[in-house]
């Protein structure tokens, strides 16, 4: 692995002669940190096929569930419509609302003609049959939601928590912004056709990981096979729980607009791997492309720890303080998924915005470690400070303030060049 850290300063008393060439050095080296600073998570551009494997999927994405390590990715930050996988969103939703203690299981929605009409029988589309002016407990409504990919579920949640999809939609975006995912926009909640529903499979994969680490209990639902409501049996519609080994969750899609799509989930020796595919031609198609790329991931990688929970990673530049430089650490392990056959290229970089003014505390977030494995971002995972960095003296705070106004001078002047 290649590693690039930035180290402290430990000649910070430096004759002014002298000052203008370090300067002009330490300027070549924070214009890294400013450009880095500015990436996304996505890193490098999207690809189209990983060494030693592609797919068909139009757009596609294989992450390991812990880490949250890219295995492949093609075309992963494409907008498109992301049908009913977009019920994941509704979902977590009300999970997040029964986690704050906002509503709880047993309450009861009224199935109105609504939601009857547009998302029930009449409608023609998936749902759990949900009776008209009928009191559905939430844990019902989710099991309809989850198991059935019922339309008429995710409306009756909508309409009970909000007053109506519109308002519920607003809230689903609100909450994906929370949970960092950017692009994503939602114009109801059942994912039916509606120019405002759009989502990656890098946002979706994200989502599917935060709900698998977040709500083990309620994650359970999606591997359940079969649910029936008003004396109607209907089995869960994701093809890879019968058909794979480990397989546990999520959900699948379809629209015409969008196509046919799915997010997968299996465990296999420890491993949990989550995978996106969508816009493919069939349903067939979808099954199997998702479960080729899990094998594939499973048969070919392997988890590799870089730095243990706490371990001092390296440095970040300090402005003021009584040190130069404050030594950064990671809360959890920082582990990356690599080949097990393969001489993957790792380069890892602390990207931060500094230099961190003083004073800071010991566990004050400082930026992230971002790990590339090829050109593609394998992971990225938030860095704290290690230690408390004091206010240095009048001397010291003078000599940073002088030392970064030449510093920016030459950034100016590389800029123009």
């Amino acid at each position: 692995m290649t590693a690039r850290f930035f180290t402290p300063d430990k000649h910070r008393r430096l004759a002014w002669r002298g000052l203008i060439a370090v300067v002009i050095a330490l300027a070549v080296g924070m214009s890294g940190i400013a450009l880095a600073a500015n990436k996304s998570v996505q890193g490098a551009p999207p690809v189209k096929k990983d060494e030693g494997y592609e797919t068909d999927a139009p757009t596609a994405i294989l992450i390991e569930a812990n880490s949250g390590s890219v295995l492949f990715e093609k075309n992963a930050d494409e907008l498109r419509a992301p049908s009913s996988m977009m019920k994941l969103m509704t979902v977590e939703v009300v999970f997040n609302a029964i986690k704050k203690g906002e509503i709880k299981l047993t309450d009861e929605y009224v199935i109105s003609e609504n939601t009857w009409r547009k998302g029930g029988a009449p409608a023609g589309g998936s749902t759990m049959f949900a009776a008209i002016h009928s009191r559905i407990s939430v844990d019902d409504l989710l099991h309809g939601a989850i198991i059935q990919s019922g339309n008429d579920s995710c409306m009756a949640l909508a309409e009970g928590i909000a007053g109506g999809e519109s308002a519920f939609a607003e809230r689903m975006t609100a909450r994906a912004r929370e949970l960092g995912m950017t692009r994503s926009t939602f114009a109801n909640s059942n994912g039916l056709p509606d120019p405002g529903n759009k989502m990656t499979v890098r946002e979706l994969s994200m989502l599917a990981r935060h709900i698998i680490l977040t709500y083990p209990d309620f994650y359970k639902l999606f591997g359940e096979r079969e649910f029936t409501w008003n004396k109607i049996r209907q089995f869960n519609r994701n093809p890879l729980l019968a058909t794979m080994e480990g397989a546990d969750g999520l959900k699948t899609g379809y629209t015409k607009e969008g196509g046919y799509g799915m997010v997968g989930s299996a465990v296999q020796n420890g491993t949990r791997l989550i995978v996106v595919v969508n816009g493919l031609p069939s349903s067939e198609e979808r099954a199997a492309s998702a479960k080729k790329l899990l094998e594939w991931g499973f048969r070919n990688f392997e988890v590799r720890t870089l730095f243990a929970a706490k371990q001092p990673i390296g440095y970040a530049k300090v402005f003021g303080g009584t040190s130069g430089s404050v030594q950064v650490a990671a809360s959890e392990p920082v582990q990356v998924m690599v080949q097990k056959n393969g001489n993957d290229k790792l380069l890892a970089r602390i990207v931060y915005t500094g230099p961190v003014r003083a004073p800071i505390a010991e566990g004050q977030p400082i930026g992230v470690i971002r790990v590339w494995r090829g050109k593609e971002v394998a992971v990225e995972t938030p860095i704290h400070a290690a230690e408390a960095v004091g206010v240095g003296s009048t001397m010291r705070r003078a000599m940073d303030g002088a030392l970064e106004l030449v510093i920016g001078a030459v950034r100016s002047g590389a800029a123009r060049l």
